[in-house]
This record gives C-alpha cells, sequence and structure tokens, in this order.
C-alpha cells in the first residue's frame, strides 16, 4: 500500500501521444460496442487523426493546460496508442502505475522512455512504479482510468465489470494504492456489456455525469447514486443514448491560473441538453473539439486521450 497523500480532483497537465498508425485496432473489436468497422482506408484514418489530435492539444493548450506531447513509434504497430490514460496513471505522491491490458498487441503502448523524460524533460518527480501487469498472464485485466473512474479526493475508485476490468486485478489496485471500490455492472442499450466505465461515467470535484440507465440492477444504482452523493457530488444523469455519443468520456482540469475546465469532444458537448450543459459550466468551463474519425474506429474519446498528470515537480513539497 502506498504512503496517502491528498490530491486534487483535477489536474493541470495531461500527456498524450501523438498517433503514427491509428487505425481501428481488430483486437479491440470484440469486447468495444463504441469501435465502429472503418470505413476509410487507413492512410487517411491516419491523417485525419493527426489533424484532430492537433486540434485537441491546441484547444486545451490555448485554455492555459500544460499538455506534454508525445510522438508514438513507427515500430511495434500501435493502433491504440492515441488513447494512454489505460496503460498508465501518474499520482500526486509521485507513484506511477502500469496497467494490464487484454488486447496484446496494446501491450507494447506501454513506454519506459515517456515515463523517464516526464522526469528528466518536464522535471516531474516519480518516487515508485507500482507494475500490474503480471495480471495478464493469469487473464485478467484493468485498463487504467478507462476501467476505473477515481474520485481521487475521497480515494474511491468506481468500476463496472467487464471483459477488461478484472474482479482480481481490481481488488489488488484497491490494496495497493488504498482505494475503496464501488463495483457495478453496466450494459448497453443492447444489453453488452460496457467495455471501460469512463464512457458512462466522469467525475469532478463536485459534479459527476454519469447514464445510471445503464446499470440495471436497482441495488447496484442505488449505491452508486448514495456515494455519489454523500460525497458531494451533483449527479447530471445522462440517457443512454447520450452515453453512445460519448457524453460520458469528459475529463475535470484546471489550467495554469486555477480555472477549471471540463473537456469533452464536439460529439458530446453536441449531444447534451442546453441544461446539462448549463449545469456543467457551473462547475468549469467547457472545452471541447472534433474527434470523430478517432471516436469512430478507436472507439474511445477526449478522456481516453488524457493521461492526467498529479505527479509532483521536483523540489516541491508534499502536500
Amino acid at each position: 500500500m502506498t504512503e496517502t497523500v491528498s490530491e486534487a480532483q483535477s489536474a493541470d497537465a495531461v500527456l498524450m501521444v501523438r498517433p503514427v498508425r491509428f487505425a481501428s485496432n481488430p483486437q479491440t473489436e470484440e469486447s468495444n460496442a463504441f469501435q465502429r468497422r472503418p470505413d476509410l482506408d487507413p492512410d487517411t484514418a491516419q491523417e485525419i487523426a493527426t489533424r484532430e489530435f492537433d486540434g485537441l492539444v491546441a484547444a486545451l493548450t490555448d485554455a492555459g493546460v500544460d499538455v506534454c506531447v508525445f510522438d508514438d513509434t513507427e515500430e511495434p504497430e500501435t493502433p491504440d496508442s492515441v488513447f494512454p490514460n489505460n496503460w498508465v496513471t501518474f499520482h500526486a505522491d509521485g507513484t506511477v502505475v502500469l496497467y494490464p491490458m487484454l488486447a496484446v498487441n496494446r501491450r507494447t503502448e506501454r513506454r519506459e522512455d515517456i515515463i523517464a523524460d516526464l522526469s528528466t524533460k518536464y522535471d516531474y518527480r516519480i518516487t515508485q512504479t507500482i507494475d500490474l501487469t503480471g495480471h495478464e498472464q493469469d487473464h485478467r485485466f484493468l485498463e487504467g482510468t478507462g476501467s476505473v473512474v477515481l474520485d481521487r479526493v475521497n480515494r474511491i475508485a468506481y468500476a463496472c465489470v467487464s471483459p477488461r476490468t478484472d474482479l482480481d486485478a481490481l481488488g489488488d489496485f484497491s490494496q495497493r494504492l488504498d482505494y475503496d471500490l464501488v463495483v457495478f455492472e453496466a450494459t448497453d442499450s443492447n444489453g453488452v456489456a460496457i467495455y471501460h466505465t469512463n464512457v458512462m461515467m466522469c467525475l469532478g470535484t463536485a459534479f459527476a455525469v454519469i447514464c445510471l440507465e445503464s446499470i440495471r440492477d436497482e441495488a447496484q444504482c442505488a449505491a452508486v447514486q448514495c456515494t455519489l452523493e454523500r460525497t458531494g457530488h451533483e449527479i447530471v444523469a445522462t440517457t443512454l443514448e447520450q452515453m453512445e455519443q460519448f457524453a460520458g468520456n469528459m475529463l475535470e482540469l484546471r489550467n495554469r491560473t486555477g480555472e477549471t475546465l471540463i473537456a469533452m469532444s464536439a460529439r458530446a458537448f453536441g449531444s447534451l441538453t442546453p441544461e446539462q450543459r448549463a449545469t456543467l459550466e457551473r462547475y468549469g468551463r467547457i472545452v471541447s473539439a472534433p474527434i470523430e474519425n478517432i471516436e469512430d474506429h478507436g472507439g474511445g474519446s477526449v478522456r481516453c486521450m488524457l493521461a492526467e498528470i498529479h505527479l509532483p515537480k521536483k523540489g516541491s513539497k508534499p502536500e
């Protein structure tokens, strides 16, 4: 178990990986109902993905977020490298956590050079690495902040069980990171298990965007609601249709001046009602960018593209 250090919910910096060989990944297709069959040739999909990626980087940078951009490598081929939040998380005590991934071709997204550069080039202090990837040998998976939506302030991890979110791996995470767990089952409009928790819910400091309709078990749904309300979160309930437009795949951030931001895709923003937008805007300024090609072919959205950096800077004092 790590030593508990107080942590803000939102980070002011994110890690992003610019794609080089972006494509619809056949190894993830079976478990990701949000991933649509490709209608573009690989070269065109990559070209558009690069434009979308750079547009999101620009939107976040213009909003005052520090964006640490790393380019993917040509080899090995990693079609989903644009989604780094699945293989790594960064924590305020200097901990880096590496996660077990279901798709074999996603495991090589884990890059020691990126972690080293965060220390040497960006001056972040890393105190330890917790490696959960051994679970892959036993076919147990836990795909970072795709699988777990973290309430970093109250140290609660929300997780919907799926082929990519294993209970034993969750237990290991909980014990080693000192997080309580709220575990439930969630399904889409076709009754298919939702592959990642972060497509059906987003947690900010004082709000929660969540598709309660996807949690069919009444007792589980009530438990989730109760925990969110007990920890002071206003619930913004979305529909299954909105969830399928990535309305849950958002991330609260802070900019350099301390302003709260809520990052999401243009598609997700367009799916929200005026009332939902107004509620969210009470908690932060919305920053959005169009990434439809990445969403369609990759099956993930803006939150999946952002690995928030909570690491302390070298020379800073622990909170």
